[in-house]
């Protein structure tokens, strides 16, 4: 995912959920081959434009082709949480929700599962 997608919108303060429907591969070998990713470009950006989380319905938000985490750095560098293994993003609206991350209590972990959910307004 390239920044052209995020470049017309006001992120300011915002969680920013990324739908590519690839969670409808969730529970096969396919969910982790070839996924959809957040190029470096659009992780600046995003930055830059000021959101909080940024989350997406893949495995993971960066390529993992590669032995780099160019996304998660630029992002957990300046405190901007990643939400990945995201579904029903579909059932959203592209705005006019809420969305939470509610991780267990727990300490020491790097990576965490979280209850994801969205409160509409």
């Amino acid at each position: 995912m390239g920044k052209s997608l995020f470049e017309h919108l006001n992120l300011n303060g915002k969680a920013v959920l990324i739908h590519t429907n690839w969670s409808r591969h969730r529970g096969t070998d396919q969910y982790f081959e070839h996924h959809p990713f957040v190029t470096e470009e659009a992780a600046v950006f995003l930055r830059d434009a000021g959101v909080v989380l940024v989350g997406i319905d893949s495995h993971n938000i960066d390529d993992t082709r590669t032995n780099t985490r160019p996304v998660h750095s630029v992002l957990l560098r300046h405190e901007i949480l990643i939400a990945e293994h995201l579904c029903h993003l579909d059932l959203l609206p592209e705005e006019g929700f809420y969305f939470h991350a509610v991780p267990p209590k727990v300490k020491g972990f790097g990576t965490f599962p979280v209850r994801a959910y969205a409160e509409l307004k």
